[in-house]
């Protein structure tokens, strides 16, 4: 499992953020569900092999808690970013996406439309 720190170079993160690359059809096609919780310093990255705004809409079926989901471009730029009700939203970036970040809905504030968005392996 590949771990990777996140890096607002926009707006500095309050904590530490690491996160698990997900990147395999298998991976993104279960994201966050099965789950109880997630702790403010966890989620998932989650990366399409080409920018679009169908292919990284994201449902919350069977989720059991909200998340904040920040869509990024191909340079990491934020895109998108929203707040993400279980069982009841279907969200479409409304820009083109290569990345998406599920991460603690407390988290969202954090993060901002333009903000650059890097990530290294921990």
């Amino acid at each position: 499992m590949t771990r990777l720190h996140i890096t607002n170079h926009t707006h500095p993160l309050d904590a530490p953020l690491i996160v698990q690359a997900c990147g395999t059809f298998a991976c993104r096609l279960r994201g966050l569900m099965g789950r109880r919780d997630l702790s403010p310093d966890d989620g998932l990255l989650f990366r399409w092999p080409k920018a679009g705004r169908g292919d990284t809409a994201i449902h919350m079926l069977f989720m059991r808690f909200p998340i904040a989901a920040i869509w990024l471009d191909a340079q990491g730029r934020v895109v998108d970013a929203r707040y993400a009700r279980p069982w009841v939203d279907f969200l479409i970036p409304r820009r083109p996406a290569q990345y998406l970040l599920e991460i603690h809905p407390n988290r969202l504030r954090e993060f901002h439309l333009g903000d650059h968005i890097t990530w290294h392996e921990t």
